[in-house]
C-alpha cells in the first residue's frame, strides 16, 4: 500500500476486531465509507478512503483489520495492518468495553518506535463508558488521555476533531518547495531532460513535472530542452540561467555544457533534498570511495517499472560504481517497498532513488534501518555525481559549502 498525495495527512485506525473502527471512520466521514457489521473481522485488509473531515480538512483514513485476527489467514491480515504504520501521520487506537491488554500495549509500543503521534479512543461508549480507574490506568501506562466516543450519539466528536488537528505533525500539512528557496521572482531555470528509452512515451517523468510546477509557483521561468540542445541554446540566446537542473544520467554532458558560474544540480538530488535524508546522504556518499572487493551495495528503487537493458538502477549505477572503484562489488536492487533479500547489515552502502512515487515518511522509514546500523546511505543522483567527478558542484545549490568542483574527491 502506498500513500497518495503527500499534502493529505494519512490517519490509520487500529484496534481489535469488532471494537467499532469502521463505525468511527463512517462517523468522521459523515457517510458510510466502511462496512459495519456485528460480526468480528468484517474488515479484512487495509482500505484507504480520501475525504474531508468537517472542521478539519482533507485526509486519507486507513481502515485496518483487527489486530487480534487469528489463524494463518488472520496473521497475514495483521501483517498487512502493521505495514500501514510506515505510511501514516497519525494513529488512532480504538478500544471498547474497558478492555486493554497485550494487543493495545503492542500497538502503542510500535507507535513509539516509529515516533508516531497517536490518540486513544474508547468507542461504543453509549453502551459502556470507560470506568474512572480504567481511564487512570490508560493515562499512567501510556501518558495519553482516553477520549470517550460513540458513533451513535457522536459524543466528543468535536473534541476528537480538535485532537486530530493538534496531534498531527505540522510537517504533514506543509509541502516544502522543491526549488523555491533557491530561486527568485523572474529567474530562468534550465531543465535538461533527455528523451531516451527510459522516458515514458508522450510525457515527462514526475520529478520533471514537479520541477516545472514548482518553478511556476515561484513566479520564475522554466526552459525545457534536451541535453544535446544546451550548447546551441546558450550560445544563440546569451541567456544566463539562475539554475540548471539535469537528469542524472547526462550529468557529465550537462557539466560540460553549463558554464561553471551557473549552479547545476539534478532532479534526483532536488528530490533528495526535498524528501530524502539529505544530511545523511551528504555524509554517506563519500563512502563510495571506501568500497572494497566483496562488498555488497543495496539499491532501493521506490517504484516499479518496465526494466530496460540499460536501466539506471540495475545496470548504469552498478557499472559506474564498479568502474570508479575498480572493485568487485555485489549489487542487490529492490523495487517498491518489497522485503529486503538479506539483513541490512550485509550491505556496505545503500543507494536510494529520488523517491518521487513514495512519501517522505515512507522514504525515511526505508532508510532508517541502515542509518541506525551505521551503514552509509546516499541517493541515485548524488552517487552518480560523485563517481563522475562533479559531486560538489551538484550539491552546492543546496549547501553553504563548496564553490569549486571535485574537491570532495
Amino acid at each position: 500500500m502506498t500513500k497518495g498525495r503527500e499534502s493529505k495527512p494519512h490517519i490509520g485506525i487500529y484496534g481489535r476486531r469488532n471494537n467499532g473502527k469502521s463505525s468511527f471512520i463512517n462517523c468522521l466521514a459523515g457517510q458510510d465509507i466502511a462496512i459495519v457489521s456485528d460480526h468480528a473481522g468484517t474488515t479484512t485488509d487495509p482500505v484507504k478512503k480520501s475525504f474531508e473531515i468537517t472542521g478539519f480538512g482533507p485526509v486519507i483514513l486507513i481502515d485496518t483489520a483487527g489486530i487480534d485476527d487469528s489463524g494463518e489467514l488472520g496473521q497475514k491480515r495483521v501483517d498487512r495492518t502493521l505495514k500501514t504504520l510506515d505510511i501514516i501521520d497519525l494513529a488512532i487506537l480504538i478500544i471498547a468495553s474497558n478492555s486493554w491488554g497485550e494487543y493495545e500495549y503492542g500497538l502503542v509500543s510500535m507507535f513509539r518506535e516509529r515516533d508516531l503521534p497517536y490518540i486513544i479512543v474508547h468507542s461504543k461508549s453509549d453502551q459502556e463508558g470507560p470506568a474512572s480507574d480504567f481511564k487512570e490506568m490508560i493515562h499512567s501506562s501510556t501518558g495519553s488521555s482516553l477520549v470517550e466516543f460513540s458513533s451513535y450519539d457522536k459524543r466528543n466528536y468535536e473534541d476528537i476533531i480538535s485532537l486530530i488537528r493538534t496531534t498531527i505533525p505540522e510537517k504533514s500539512f506543509i509541502m516544502p518547495a522543491l526549488l523555491g528557496d533557491i530561486i527568485s521572482y523572474g529567474d530562468i531555470v534550465l531543465l535538461i531532460t533527455p528523451v531516451d528509452v527510459e522516458a515514458p512515451a508522450g510525457r515527462l517523468i514526475l520529478p520533471q513535472v514537479q520541477a516545472i510546477r514548482d518553478i511556476l509557483d515561484n513566479d520564475a521561468v522554466a526552459i525545457i530542452l534536451k541535453e544535446r540542445e544546451v550548447d546551441a541554446f546558450l550560445q544563440k540566446t546569451k541567456i544566463k540561467p539562475a539554475l540548471a537542473v539535469t537528469d542524472s544520467q547526462v550529468f557529465k554532458k550537462a557539466d560540460a555544457s553549463v558554464p561553471d558560474d551557473i549552479p547545476l544540480t539534478s532532479f534526483s538530488i532536488m528530490l533528495a533534498r526535498f524528501k530524502g535524508d539529505f544530511e545523511n546522504y551528504l555524509k554517506g556518499t563519500p563512502a563510495i570511495s571506501k568500497l572494497k572487493d566483496g562488498d555488497r551495495v543495496l539499491l532501493l528503487e521506490s517504484c516499479t517499472h518496465h526494466v530496460s537493458c540499460d536501466d539506471i538502477g540495475r545496470t548504469k549505477i552498478p557499472r559506474w560504481i564498479t568502474g570508479f572503484t575498480g572493485k568487485k562489488i555485489e549489487y542487490d536492487v529492490v523495487a517498491g517497498l518489497d522485503i529486503l533479500p538479506r539483513p541490512i547489515t550485509d550491505y556496505s552502502l545503500v543507494i536510494q532513488c529520488g523517491g518521487c512515487m513514495i512519501t517522505r515518511r515512507q522514504l525515511h522509514n526505508r532508510l532508517n534501518p541502515a542509518i541506525k546500523a551505521g551503514i552509509p546511505v546516499t541517493n541515485y543522483g548524488m552517487a552518480i555525481a560523485y563517481v563522475q567527478g562533479i559531486y560538489e558542484r551538484a550539491v552546492a545549490p543546496f549547501t553553504r559549502e563548496g564553490k569549486g568542483k571535485n574537491s570532495y574527491l
